[in-house]
């Protein structure tokens, strides 16, 4: 992020401007997605007080922080403070409003209440029911090979099917509970 002072700058010391540009810096990682950004900060002094401007523009809209402290030091990080705050703000509000329309996100809210036990395939306002969720197994996460009788320990403390591979066949395996109390094995 590029930083043009303006106002009192004999006031800065080399150490004050690390600072300054170190937190700008982390500022520069939310904002700077589309290009090179400049920040315009104005210093004065009024009296006994140090006041800090900075203005930046970002998504079309022009960010201004200020603020006023005796110390220049605290001026400048409770101005910075600010603007991070602005930016965060206007980053989610821009996310909320431009990255999916409406019926998309109405239809992840109502995949997250499935996911959280509400019913799973409540019909439409239109009576038809929804689409079936494919829930993908992922066999490769590290787990280790098992036999039959260790899968079904592992089916007796969760739930109606297990997907594990078979130690003894080397072959990815299917175990399912049947609704009369039985077992369905698939091998692979």
């Amino acid at each position: 992020m590029k930083l043009i002072y303006s106002g009192k700058t004999k006031e800065f010391t080399p150490e004050l401007e690390e600072k300054v540009t170190a937190k700008l810096a982390k500022l520069s990682k939310l904002i700077e997605q589309r290009g090179e950004r400049e920040a315009h900060m104005k210093h004065w002094k009024e009296r006994h007080l140090h006041n800090v401007e900075i203005v930046l523009n970002f998504y079309d809209h022009s960010l201004v922080a200020e603020a006023a402290d005796s110390d220049l030091d605290t001026a400048l990080c409770n101005a910075i403070e600010n603007l991070e705050t602005k930016v965060l703000k206007l980053r989610a509000r821009w996310r909320d409003t431009h990255r999916d329309p409406k019926n998309v996100r109405s239809s992840k809210e109502n995949w997250a209440e499935e996911e959280s036990g509400v019913e799973a395939a409540a019909p439409e306002s239109n009576g038809t029911s929804r689409k079936p969720r494919i829930f993908r197994v992922n066999h490769s996460n590290g787990s280790k090979p098992m036999t039959l009788d260790e899968a079904l320990l592992e089916m007796e403390r969760q739930s109606d099917y297990v997907v594990y591979r078979d130690s003894d066949k080397n072959c990815l395996s299917v175990l399912v509970r049947r609704p009369d109390g039985n077992y369905d094995l698939i091998e692979s």
